[in-house]
């Protein structure tokens, strides 16, 4: 017999905003952090440590069912997105074209030049 698992209503509406939010695929942010964290002023002893650590959460978030959620995970959602809103509400005169502010956000999973 399959267990129904309850999500709380504020769950749910954080998991779609998040998702709105992290727009980069999963796949595609672990790619980009490891690029980060590989660049020639980024290379270090530790590459983990190199890493957004922002970033790192949110992918590990990414890669979970909603039902499999921790409140670790719930709070880097909330966190996830706050950071993004408050990088778009400080967007630069250059815009997207401002590659360290589009970098920042794609540090978190979040694409300015993907269409929602």
């Amino acid at each position: 017999m399959v267990r129904e698992q309850r999500i709380e209503p504020e769950v749910e509406v954080l998991w779609d905003d998040f998702h709105a939010q992290v727009n980069v695929p999963s796949e595609k942010l672990r790619q980009w952090l490891l690029t980060r964290g590989s660049g020639e002023e980024a290379f270090g002893p530790d590459p983990d440590l190199d890493l957004p650590a922002l970033g790192r959460r949110i992918l590990r978030v990414l890669t979970k069912r909603k039902v499999d959620l921790t409140g670790e995970d719930i709070e880097v959602m909330r966190d996830a997105i706050d950071e993004i809103q408050s990088r778009l509400d400080e967007k630069p005169p250059r815009g997207n074209a401002d590659d360290r502010w589009r970098h920042s956000l794609l540090d978190l999973g979040h694409d300015v030049l993907v269409e929602r």
